[in-house]
């Protein structure tokens, strides 16, 4: 199993956070808080997801809630993550970018967007 690790770069009006190695029930409750920490309502999250090689039902979970806390962009899913989420249908349910720039372009969007509405 290849250890899962997290690199985090700030970003005005976002977080980035890289993910590498394999997500699953053994560390869901370490990515949980390590993803949760800092997450704030209406500030988009990225997960580069590029590195990531695996991922089960836990990471989903993770994923999924996180979605309903903060807007949420993934990068560069593939293999097994991306089929997990393909075939429980939460692909859809997701903001799924190529790049990061994509991503990055997106969320600063959304900062833009809700820095415009009036208080």
């Amino acid at each position: 199993m290849t250890p899962l690790s997290l690199e985090r770069r700030p970003l005005t009006g976002a977080r980035l956070i890289t993910v590498t190695g394999e997500l699953d029930a053994s560390n869901a409750d370490w990515f949980t808080s390590q993803i949760e920490h800092g997450v704030q309502p209406r500030v988009p999250t990225i997960l580069d997801l590029r590195g990531l090689t695996f991922m089960d039902s836990s990471g989903l979970r993770v994923l999924l809630r996180l979605n309903a806390a903060t807007p949420l962009h993934l990068v560069a899913v593939h293999d097994v993550p991306a089929r997990l989420l393909q075939i429980t249908g939460v692909w859809q349910a997701m903001t799924v970018h190529d790049q990061v720039e994509q991503a990055i372009a997106a969320a600063q969007a959304i900062d833009d967007a809700s820095s415009a509405e009036p208080a």
